[in-house]
């Protein structure tokens, strides 16, 4: 049975993400990113990073809104953000394809369980999850891609097609590695805590489920903080 102080904290974790993702993206009307597809990164990642997310935001985030840049042409929010901040930005825009890719996929096989069977599920696992896992994959591999090409073509004044490839180049290890970090931790959540200590499974339509999905995401920062490190280090990723 699942301690009612777990449910009472889960709740409250949730509403924090989903206050400072809504704060964040109110401002983010008010004053846009440069690079649009922050609009998005930032809110998304306030979900699970909560006040965290929301300090970055306001602490870095902000360099690279348009109107920094029309109160002094001279602005630019790479001079202003130090390179751990850079690599964190790069990591938190994998994480925001990563993210939504795992919501959509868990919402998904939640509305229609066959989805788990077409995945593998009873044929390839006898563990739901797993397959499950393969579907989030999908999901975040194909947002985690777009989320890089809306970047990175742009900046490099590339090709469709040449945008694309950069984008599977920039986006293939450091959304692997975010998704090893939230497989990983999700495992020891399901298995060593739940099912072995609480004796329950959990499952999408519990709010136990999301919050150790926000901290699976953050252990999933963690993981591809070094992978991006490398990438922008290397130029693969772009400084943001």
């Amino acid at each position: 049975m699942i301690p009612i102080w777990l449910r009472d904290m889960a709740l409250a974790s949730l509403a924090v993400g989903l206050v400072c993702a809504m704060v964040i993206a109110i401002d983010l009307i008010r004053h846009p990113q440069r690079m649009w597809i922050m609009n998005v990164v930032w809110p998304v990642n306030g979900l699970f990073g909560t006040v965290l997310t929301l300090w970055m935001y306001y602490q870095f985030g902000r360099l690279a809104a348009r109107d920094a840049a029309e109160i002094n042409e001279h602005s630019d929010s790479k001079k202003g953000t130090p390179f751990p901040v850079m690599v964190a930005k790069g990591a938190m825009h994998c994480g925001a394809g990563c993210t939504l890719g795992d919501i959509i996929a868990e919402t998904l096989v939640l509305a229609f369980p066959v989805i788990a069977i077409w995945a593998g599920w009873k044929s390839l696992f006898s563990e739901k999850m797993f397959s499950i896992w393969v579907v989030d994959y999908l999901f975040a591999f194909v947002l985690g891609v777009a989320f890089q090409y809306f970047t990175i073509k742009p900046m490099r004044d590339l090709s469709p097609g040449a945008g694309i490839v950069q984008a599977v180049k920039a986006d293939t290890l450091s959304l692997t590695a975010w998704q090893i970090g939230m497989y990983g931790f999700m495992a020891i959540a399901q298995f060593a805590i739940f099912r072995n200590l609480f004796g329950v499974r959990l499952e999408p339509s519990m709010p136990e489920f999301w919050f150790m999905m926000q901290i699976a995401m953050i252990a999933g920062f963690f993981t591809s903080y070094p992978v991006n490190w490398w990438l922008v280090e290397a130029g693969v990723k772009e400084r943001m």
